[in-house]
């Protein structure tokens, strides 16, 4: 069971097979898509999640929490997203601040080039765009750290302009009602059924729904997204060098530069192992060799 269709003065219950049956035998028609709709409005309206990133909206704030929400758990990101609004609170402030007093803020989010990539994208509003972010898809696409499906949400969330785009939760919802019994669905079969299935009157507080019952089926039936085409298995963080990553910034961070040969010693790292990371570091703009030793950039 998975929602209800009024049939008279009664609510009636409605399983998945019947809704799957009702989809087959008639397409996507009006009908059935309104049926979808209100499946998803009815649950979100009984069950719908709260976060700080979904009260107070400016096109600033999405932008930070987007970027967050980036391979990031929303729980994590709402404890952080407070704390970073309070301390950066607008384009101007965080393209004025320092890389290193950014990067103390994000420390626990994790892939740190998303902190770098805010305050570019920072910059980039205040010089080009006179403080006021773009709602263009293709102009957001060009900034760093944005891809086609961020960019999508963030004309959703912060202008609600009806944009196209797919993440876990979406595309677990239709596999579950659109692909019965099917494996390797690709994205390019869902996008035609977000697309159609769309509530273009309100398409911020779709999306969220959307969201929220993806995250319901999560928890009812967790091997949905193996069936995509684009599943892939989390490699484990421990001994990553996203997590070698990460404790560098974070010593670097805490002391006024480093030795290699100290940074060396903390980690217990090979010397070959460290030179790829931190020459990785380097090229994405995170730390700086300076009198021999390695420093944030400022």
């Amino acid at each position: 069971m998975f929602g209800c269709i009024e049939i008279g003065k009664k609510q009636t219950p409605l399983l998945i097979s019947d809704f799957q049956k009702l989809y087959k035998n008639e397409g996507l028609t009006s009908d059935v898509i309104k049926l979808f709709q209100n499946i998803i409005y009815d649950y979100y309206e009984r069950n719908r999640r709260e976060f700080p990133f979904r009260k107070n909206l400016n096109p600033y704030r999405v932008l930070v929490s987007e970027i967050m929400l980036q391979q990031t758990q929303t729980n994590r990101v709402s404890e952080k997203y407070i704390e970073f609004i309070n301390k950066f609170p607008d384009f101007q402030v965080l393209s004025e601040s320092t890389l290193d007093d950014v990067l103390k803020i994000w420390q626990g989010l994790g892939y740190n080039r998303r902190a770098i990539a805010l305050k570019k994208i920072s910059e980039i509003v205040m010089k080009e765009y006179k403080g006021e972010l773009p709602d263009s898809v293709e102009i957001l696409k060009s900034f760093p750290q944005i891809g086609h499906n961020t960019a999508s949400s963030i004309v959703t969330f912060a202008f609600n302009q009806p944009s196209i785009f797919i993440e876990t939760n979406i595309r677990r919802i239709y596999i579950y009602f659109f692909f019965p019994g099917k494996d390797g669905i690709k994205d390019t079969q869902i996008l035609p059924f977000v697309e159609q299935t769309m509530d273009i009157g309100n398409p911020r507080e779709w999306y969220y729904a959307l969201m929220d019952y993806g995250v319901m089926l999560k928890k009812t039936h967790p091997e949905l997204n193996k069936r995509s085409a684009h599943y892939k298995k989390q490699k484990s963080f421990k001994g990553s060098n996203r997590q070698i990553r990460g404790k560098i910034l974070k010593f670097l961070i805490e002391e006024n530069g480093l030795l290699k040969s100290e940074i060396c010693s903390k980690l217990k790292l090979e010397a070959n192992k460290l030179d790829k990371i931190l020459n990785q570091l380097m090229k994405e703009g995170f730390i700086k060799k300076e009198k021999n030793k390695i420093t944030l950039v400022k």
